[in-house]
C-alpha cells in the first residue's frame, strides 16, 4: 500500500528547514555511512549526521507532525518510528535498486525497531530539480514518485525502490521508518480502508447503529492483529 500524506509540513516550516539544510555550516556526510550491505555499493548521496543538533532539531518537527496528522496514523497505525533523518542528492547523485534493511538499532539505545513502512518526505519543489524520482515497486507494477514540498510518501519497506539521479538542482527529503503495531501490510491494508469507510459514512451522517457496529468490528481486528 502506498499512501500519499499531502501537507505534513507548512510553508513556515518548510523555509526554516530549507535554512537550516542549507546553511553553510550543515554537517552534510556521505550517505553511504548508514547504508547497509546491500545499499552501501548503489547508494550515492549526502546525509545530515545522525545525532547532530540539526537532526535532531528537525527530526522532533517531523515528530510532531506526524502526531497530529490523521491520515498518517489510520495508514501507518505506528507503534514506534525512527528518528527522521535528512539527505540529497546533487551533481547526479542516485540511490540504485534497492530493499530497506529489515531491523535498525535506535539511536542512543541500541534497541531494535522492526522496518515494516518507509517514509520520504520532499522538502524541495519538484521543479526546483530535475530527476531525483522515487520509484517503488509494488504488485501494480513501478510507482514514480515527485512530489510537492512538505509532502511525504508512506510503502512497504519490503518494496524495491530507487532514486533516479539528479542531473540539476538539488534534491532534499527526510526519510524514516515505522514500525507498524499491525506486521502484515495485507491487514493494515484492510484496517485502511475500513477506517476510511467509517469516517466517510461519519461525515454523511449514515445509520448510526451501523457506524457504530463498523467501529467494533475495526478495533476488534486491530486488537486480533496488533503486535504491542
Amino acid at each position: 500500500m502506498l499512501v500519499h500524506v499531502p501537507a505534513l509540513l507548512n510553508s513556515e516550516q518548510l523555509a526554516h528547514f530549507r535554512k537550516q539544510l542549507d546553511a553553510g555550516n550543515a554537517p552534510w556526510v556521505d550517505g553511504r555511512v548508514t547504508a547497509g550491505h546491500q545499499g552501501v555499493h548503489v547508494k550515492q548521496n549526502q546525509q545530515i549526521a545522525e545525532g547532530s543538533s540539526t537532526a535532531i532539531e528537525l527530526g522532533n518537527v517531523v515528530l510532531a507532525a506526524l502526531e497530529r496528522h490523521p491520515l498518517f496514523i489510520s495508514a501507518a497505525l505506528p507503534h514506534r518510528v525512527y528518528p527522521p533523518m535528512f539527505n540529497r542528492y546533487q551533481g547526479g547523485m542516485h540511490f540504485g535498486s534497492h530493499v530497506d534493511g529489515s531491523v535498525r538499532l535506535m539511536p542512543g539505545t541500541g534497541e531494535k525497531i522492526r522496518t515494516d513502512l518507509s517514509a520520504t518526505l520532499f522538502l524541495a519543489a519538484p521543479d526546483s530539480y530535475e530527476g531525483g524520482e522515487l520509484l517503488i515497486e509494488d504488485t501494480y507494477g513501478t510507482q514514480t514518485v515527485k512530489l510537492p514540498a512538505g509532502d511525504m510518501i508512506l510503502y512497504p519497506a519490503s518494496s524495491l525502490h530507487q532514486v533516479n539521479p539528479v542531473t540539476r538542482g538539488t534534491r532534499v527529503a527526510c526519510f524514516f521508518w515505522v514500525q507498524s503495531m499491525i506486521r502484515d501490510d495485507g491487514q493494515r491494508t484492510l484496517l485502511f480502508d475500513l477506517d476510511n469507510a467509517i469516517q466517510r459514512l461519519t461525515a454523511t451522517n449514515a445509520d448510526e447503529a451501523a457506524r457504530v457496529r463498523l467501529t467494533g468490528c475495526y478495533h476488534n481486528l486491530l486488537r486480533m492483529w496488533s503486535d504491542v
